[in-house]
């Protein structure tokens, strides 16, 4: 008899339809209240996804495999699942969570999903947004480290880092496998994008980062299985019915009755070598929870690494995000979900888009600036400053468009900050960044006076003078902290109630480190 090995993950929910995610140990048929899907075959793995239409507000639900019942689990105390397709009033969000068992502090992540359990259902979020590092492939587990060892044994691959998809597949197990995770995955729907470490710290930081990596014998092994797995584990299930009908690697993985791993492998590789602007796969994506509209950014692949010409991301890429700004009668909260924070600590903003002027210089200059660059992690939004600056000129337009609230949802950084933007003509909406991160994870204790430092106003003075004297173009917008910086595990919640917000971050211990009111009125 097929096991569930993994799931069920409630992924897409809309007013009407929702899609289920489960992996299983063998081939079989998964059936989420009579609808059904064949699984499909990736390695030594088994999958699929269940869509579900024509549903109420509330629905409870039962995941049979071949006609035996495996969710909710016999005994279960957990609340009985449900897919609610109710008004989203309100939103979870944060990143950067290591597996549960790494000494890390507690997991904010975990400890949010004991407390729901106790809490009513209206009380719940109604989605949760996850800004990458979902896994950590070069920064495992002892016990992962131990396994792999076994496996290394007369190749070159390294220890102490995945490659392969079954590999990749035993940290998903990990970081999901634990019992008040899988409930709590299991009836909040979640939308999901990749940072550096879903494939490798610092990934994709520069041209040069990348000609160093392919230097390495494993690395094209490590790609495939990097993006592959994260196809099947996160990608799919930010589809909607209607996108993923369109779909022509699902249809063709459908149709499959054999290992369909050597086809997502082969298209894994492709996209990843999609670095020149002509991009045919697209990691981006765009929900609509309600009258709020998350724009999800890839901020990884889709970068553009040129140094003459350096973006975050493709022009088509880019032209796609300012069309779905421009819908406001579609929305009052607009959501630009970016694992990169769009505005940093300005000592630290003005010192990325320095990098990246020296970079370009020949010599010992450039030599040094790229070092600098890979060693302090200058990649964020200002170290690709064409892209930052065309960034803050669709967020200052949207602004203006008639939305209450434009709001860049962030981690990566290990600490959680909220800043408020600022144009030369105020725009109607309220523009902030906001940052949570992380959920399980640290920031050394020798960095954070730095980090504090880097938003004092004497330490932005001067960085930015020296940025215009290296020939940084002046800030399109101003910004100032209104809350943190906040170091520990936590969760941030975004409170909507009508056309106003507010942000919320709850520590893994319970308590609220901050609450920031957020939106008014158009003039």
């Amino acid at each position: 008899m097929a096991k569930l090995v993994l799931g069920p993950l409630l992924r897409y929910v809309d007013a009407t339809s929702a899609t289920v995610w489960v992996e299983t140990d063998s081939s079989c048929e998964v059936a989420v209240n009579g609808r059904t899907a064949r699984t499909f075959q990736a390695g030594d793995q088994h999958f699929a996804l269940v869509r579900l239409e024509d549903l109420g507000p509330r629905t409870e639900y039962e995941v049979t495999l071949d006609d035996e019942l495996v969710w909710p689990e016999p005994g279960s105390e957990f609340p009985k699942p449900v897919i609610r397709t109710t008004e989203v009033r309100r939103i979870a969000f944060g990143s950067c969570r290591a597996a549960p068992t790494q000494p890390l502090g507690p997991d904010a992540l975990d400890a949010f999903a004991q407390r729901l359990m106790k809490t009513p259902e209206q009380e719940w979020p109604q989605a949760m947004i996850l800004l990458g590092d979902q896994v950590y492939a070069d920064e495992p587990t002892e016990e992962t480290k131990q396994w792999l060892k076994k496996r290394r044994d007369g190749t070159e691959e390294p220890d102490g880092e995945v490659v392969h998809f079954g590999e990749y597949a035993r940290l998903y197990h990990e970081t999901w496998g634990d019992p008040e995770i899988r409930w709590l995955l299991s009836v909040v729907p979640t939308a999901m994008i990749f940072d550096d470490h879903d494939v490798r710290d610092d990934w994709n930081t520069s041209e040069t980062w990348r000609k160093q990596m392919a230097d390495k014998p494993w690395w094209k092994d490590r790609v495939r299985g990097a993006i592959a797995s994260y196809w099947v584990y996160q990608h799919l299930g930010n589809l909607s019915p209607a996108e993923l009908a369109k779909d022509p690697l699902y249809a063709k993985v459908k149709a499959q009755d054999t290992d369909v791993l050597p086809l997502l492998e082969e298209f894994a590789e492709a996209a990843d070598k999609e670095v020149d602007g002509r991009k045919s796969t697209w990691w981006s994506f765009r929900r609509d929870f309600g009258r709020a509209r998350l724009l999800m950014v890839d901020t990884r692949c889709g970068r553009i690494l040129d140094e003459g010409a350096r973006q975050m991301v493709s022009d088509d890429e880019f032209a796609w995000i300012e069309r779905n700004t421009e819908h406001d009668d579609e929305y009052d909260h607009l959501l630009i979900g970016s694992s990169l924070p769009w505005l940093m600590p300005h000592a630290l903003s003005h010192i990325q888009s320095i990098n990246e002027i020296g970079a370009q210089k020949p010599g010992w200059q450039g030599w040094a600036a790229e070092k600098i660059r890979q060693a302090v992690d200058l990649e964020h939004w200002p170290a690709f400053r064409a892209s930052f600056d065309r960034l803050s000129r669709m967020i200052e337009k949207a602004g203006n468009n008639g939305a209450a609230t434009v709001c860049v949802l962030s981690g990566d950084v290990h600490h959680s900050y909220v800043a408020e933007a600022e144009f030369a003509r105020p725009t109607k909406a309220f523009v902030a960044q906001l940052v949570c991160s992380p959920i399980h994870n640290e920031a050394p204790k020798i960095l954070r006076p730095g980090f504090r430092l880097s938003w004092s106003r004497p330490a932005s003075k001067v960085f930015r003078r020296l940025a215009t004297f290296v020939g940084v173009p002046q800030d399109l917008v101003h910004w100032r902290k209104t809350s943190g910086p906040h170091f520990g595990n936590s969760v941030a919640l975004l409170d909507f109630d009508g056309r106003r917000a507010r942000y919320r971050l709850i520590s893994a211990t319970g308590g609220e480190t901050a609450s920031v009111s957020l939106g008014r009125e158009p003039q």
